[in-house]
Formats: structure tokens, C-alpha cells, sequence
């Protein structure tokens, strides 16, 4: 069976009539050379177990759908492993050669995918080898597969990367060294692309060395090393099944929480900001202790970490916006932390402002900060109180009870008794017209 298949030809510039379009001429496409599935001239032939050849953009489509038969045959396939089939290859590519004059470009020979067995024996290799040198080389070998193709990271990813790799940095994290260095930094960067990572992954990462290496580089690494650091930091504290105890090693490696609030006030990029917030919530909430909570807290309070945050909140994206929020509500858990914030100008009306303005997410963290500061308020002239009024939280409050469905029972609890607190200085003072309620008809 042949079709059809139309191609416009190239224009050429030589003499009289060579400015004019080339019209479209019919051409005859073999059969063979199309692939069943999307009946398109294949650019990368691969036959089946079956014996059916397809091309493989096609098929790997199909297997990655869940399919383990033969489209074709229906039969169940022995391997899931494609075979390059180059004879067919080397047959179009002649075919489009030869058809050069009616506009057909001739399709490139395509690189090889990596496959599952070379994957294992590249790793097994890496997992192997002692020399920092040869050992960076094979790294290098698998960041190269990676970036070569989404299908090749699969790949790898699939074969226990992330495994043999947090082995090798474990191995290395107590050698020195400028090329165990450079191979541990290789390393990091390849993990970040591997997540999520497998449980094996992080119990190595977890080891006391491996944790002493990473806040090494989170303290004196450069950009890329700071940054790769603290994304598998976060990466850890995110999915550990024993994250107090992962919490508790970090807390005592010197120089940890310095290197995470250093990353908020030296910025490297958006992401390596929201892991450093992410990891301080953990470190925040995570304690169990109520005196070591009281003690980490108070550190972090001792390195302005309030203002800090107040001053990424003032223009912060949402998903960042959502940590800062989190890290200021576990900050304001202690009396330290609340003196921080009364202190800071900004702290009432940006906690304000964020409210029913970012998420139900952001909005629950203000609301939770705003009852932590309204509470332990004692001042005679009303302090966080009477500032509250002025930036219109009454109003915002109210709403929230009106129309945030999506607010749990608890934040509309602490909303109801919020508002009893700053009605007892309705009366004494005259509230600045919220922005956010300029052209709101209010019933009160």
C-alpha cells in the first residue's frame, strides 16, 4: 500500500524563473518507511520483539502510556527495550537523498538512546571506583546522557541513579581536596534532577558526614554549590519519615542555621530562597522540645531573621510569599520572637495586607501571626491593637468569616476572637481606608 505525501519544493535563485515558487508535487512514500502508528515518514526506526518496526518518538509514547503489547500484532512484548533498526534507517535516509530535488530533507542520524543495561553497568562502574578523577569522569558520562534526552534522564532515573550517587557523595564527604570538591559539586547538581529521591537515597544523604559536607558547601560553596546544597537539604526535611531526628543532627552541625539565613539575605535565585524557608519552618516547628524550640527561635531571631522576612513578604510571589508567612508564624510562637515583630514597622500591616490578597494557604499563616501578636498584647495604649484598626483588619477579618469557605474551623476561630480583642478599640480610633475596601458597602 502507498500514499501520498505532499512536500512544497525549494525555491532556488538561478537565472530567469528562479524567484518563482516551486508548486507542490506528488510524492510517493513507501510504505515501509512510514510508521503504523502515526503513518509519518519515520525519523528514528526501532523494531519491536515482534518484529514490527516503528518510530520510536511513537512507541515509546505508547509504552510510557502503560501499554506491554505490540500495537500492531497485539502480542505480549518480551522486552520493552526498543532495537535500533539501522538498515531501515540507512534505507530512508537514501530515499530522502535521492529525493533531494522534489524538497525532502534528509533526516539526520539519531543518537542512540541510552538503554537499562548500560545504565547499570555505568553506575555499577561509578559505585566501584575509589579515584576522585575516574569517578568524576563516569559523573560526567551520566549528566551527558541525562541532558541528552527526557528519555535517557527516565532512564537513569528508573535504574537507581539517585542511590549510586548519594553513595558516592557519602563516600567522598570527608576527603579534601580541589578535585573531590569539584566531583562532590558534579554530584549535587546531578541529585538535584533526580528527585524525588528514592528512601535508600536518603538514608545516605542522611549519614552525619553527608549532612556535614552539604552545610559545608552551604556555608563556603559557591552560587551553585550553595544553591544544589540547600535544594537537597530541603529535598531531606521534606519527605524523611524521621524528620525530628534528621532536624535534631542538622541543628548541631555548626554553621547550618547561619548558612540557611545567609541564603535569604544573599539571594541566589527564587528557588534556593523557598528550600532555605522551607527548611527553617522544619527546624521551627519541627523541634519537640519546647526549651530547644525556645533556643533555635531566639537564634534565629538573634540573626534578624523577622526582618528579614518581613522584607521578602512586601513584594514576595505567592509561593514564596506562602514560607515567609509560615517561618514568621513559627517565629512569633515564642515571647522573642513577638517582641521582634512589635518592633518591626512593617510587621502589622504587611501580615494585614496578606490577607485574602495571596492564598487561603497565606491567609491562614496572617491570620495565625495576627492572633499570636493580638493575644500577648499588654500595652495600655492598645500597641499591635490599635495599629491593627488603622491598616483595616477589622474589615479584612470580617470578610474572611463572610466568604473564606476554604479557611478551616480553627483559623475562624481565632478570626472571631481577634476581632473581640480590636472592638474594644473600635470606638478610640479612626481607621485608614484599606485600599482592598475602597468600593465596599459596608453594613457596620
Amino acid at each position: 500500500m502507498i500514499s501520498s505525501w505532499r512536500r512544497k519544493r525549494a525555491s532556488r535563485g538561478a537565472g530567469g524563473d528562479g524567484g518563482n515558487k516551486r508548486k507542490l508535487s506528488e510524492l510517493i512514500v513507501p510504505n515501509h518507511f512510514r510508521c503504523p502508528i502515526s503513518l509519518e515518514l519515520m525519523k528514528d526506526p526501532v523494531t519491536l520483539s515482534t518484529g514490527i518496526t516503528y518510530d520510536r518518538e511513537t512507541i515509546e509514547k505508547w509504552i510510557e502510556a502503560g501499554n506491554v503489547t505490540c500495537p500492531m500484532t497485539n502480542q505480549v512484548l518480551k522486552s520493552l527495550e526498543p532495537i535500533p533498526n539501522h538498515t531501515i534507517r540507512r534505507m530512508i535516509q537514501d530515499w530522502c537523498v535521492d529525493n533531494r530535488s522534489h524538497g525532502v530533507e534528509r533526516i539526520p542520524t539519531p543518537r542512540i538512546p541510552i538503554n537499562s543495561d548500560e545504565v547499570g553497568t555505568l553506575l555499577e562502574r561509578l559505585s566501584m571506583v575509589r579515584s576522585p578523577n575516574e569517578c568524576r569522569d563516569l559523573v560526567a558520562k551520566v549528566s551527558e546522557a541525562m541532558k541528552e534526552s527526557e528519555r535517557n534522564r527516565r532512564c537513569i532515573i528508573g535504574n537507581g541513579a539517585g542511590n549510586t550517587l548519594s553513595l558516592v557523595f557519602q563516600s567522598f564527604s570527608d576527603s579534601e581536596g580541589e578535585t573531590v570538591i569539584s566531583l562532590l559539586e558534579d554530584i549535587m547538581s546531578l541529585l538535584t534532577s533526580v528527585t524525588p529521591l528514592e528512601q535508600q537515597a536518603q538514608e545516605n544523604l542522611k549519614s552525619p558526614k553527608s549532612l556535614e559536607r552539604l552545610v559545608w558547601f552551604l556555608i563556603k560553596g559557591g552560587l551553585s554549590g550553595r544553591r544544589n546544597a540547600v535544594m537537597i537539604l530541603k529535598e531531606l526535611v521534606s519527605s524523611s519519615k524521621d524528620q525530628g531526628k534528621l532536624i535534631d543532627s542538622l541543628l548541631t552541625i555548626k554553621g547550618a542555621m547561619e548558612g540557611l539565613v545567609k541564603l535569604i539575605k544573599e539571594p541566589i535565585c527564587p528557588a534556593s530562597t523557598k528550600a532555605s524557608l522551607i527548611v527553617i519552618y522544619h527546624m521551627i516547628t519541627s523541634t519537640h522540645n519546647s526549651l530547644s524550640k525556645s533556643i533555635v527561635i531566639g537564634k534565629f531571631i538573634d540573626m534578624s531573621l523577622v526582618s528579614l522576612v518581613l522584607d521578602i513578604l512586601v513584594d514576595a510571589e505567592k509561593s514564596i510569599c506562602e514560607k515567609a508567612l509560615g517561618v514568621l508564624d513559627g517565629l512569633c510562637q515564642s515571647d522573642k520572637g513577638r517582641d521582634a515583630a512589635y518592633n518591626q514597622a512593617l510587621a502589622v500591616p504587611v501580615v494585614v495586607k496578606k490577607i485574602l490578597r495571596v492564598s487561603d494557604l497565606a491567609t491562614e499563616f496572617s491570620v495565625s501571626i495576627l492572633w499570636r501578636l493580638c493575644q500577648n498584647e499588654d500595652r495600655e495604649d492598645g500597641g499591635v491593637l490599635v495599629e491593627a484598626l488603622q491598616v483595616g483588619a477589622f474589615q479584612k477579618l470580617l470578610l474572611v468569616l463572610q466568604v473564606g469557605w476554604n479557611i478551616n474551623d480553627r483559623i475562624k476561630e481565632k478570626v472571631t476572637k481577634i476581632l473581640k480583642l480590636l472592638n474594644l478599640y473600635r470606638g478610640k480610633v479612626e481607621c485608614i481606608e484599606s485600599m482592598d475596601f475602597k468600593d465596599l458597602k459596608r453594613p457596620f
